[in-house]
């Protein structure tokens, strides 16, 4: 009898700590799990980020692009300044449909960083103005070329790659007006 007492504990037993204890995860597992989580919000907010700065650039291209439309005493330069507005209004609007698909925010104002050199340049006049616009659109496209090249090839998301990818020859053709405007200027 006693053995029959003894049998049912050790049974009642077993059966209360099977349903009582879980085996901790397998901290692989967990890992693995914690990984593809970062690195997935990672290549996504690489994209996210070039979105975003490209829509601040382009905004920046469109007031500067004003600016010398009022502030440049070269018609060369006005005329260019008038093709950063044609230009960029277009692109900022296909990024802004693209960005609205992919739930992502665009800024709609300046960033700090641009907003000084919007300022800067908006204190100039004439052909200190000149000068000084078409020296930074030289350096900005030479920069932004190589962000949307390098989105172009390595982005994670098909669209804003595809996006980026066409709009590589267009800030090309930028750059070299822009080089062409800045040596124009630099013969008179």
């Amino acid at each position: 009898m006693m053995f029959l007492m003894l049998l049912a504990l050790v049974i009642i037993t077993s059966i209360d700590s099977c349903h009582s204890k879980k085996s901790p995860p397998d901290s692989k597992e967990v890992a693995e799990a914690q990984n593809k989580a970062t690195f997935d919000t990672t290549s996504v907010e690489d994209d996210v980020q070039f979105a975003i700065a490209a829509a601040d650039g382009g905004l920046l291209e469109i007031q500067l692009g004003n600016l010398a439309l009022t502030n440049a005493s070269s018609a060369e330069v006005k005329k260019f300044g008038q093709s950063m507005i044609d230009d960029h209004s277009g692109a900022n609007k296909e990024l802004a449909a693209l960005a609205s698909q992919k739930n992502i925010t665009l800024p709609q104002t300046l960033s700090e960083k641009n907003q000084e050199y919007y300022d800067d340049l908006q204190k100039r006049r004439g052909k200190a103005f000149d000068e000084a616009y078409t020296d930074f659109m030289v350096k900005d496209h030479q920069e932004d070329i190589d962000e949307f090249k390098k989105e172009a090839k390595k982005g994670n998301d098909k669209d804003l790659q595809s996006w980026a990818q066409g709009k590589v020859p267009v800030l090309e053709h930028h750059l070299l007006m822009a080089q062409q405007t800045q040596e124009s200027l630099k013969n008179k």
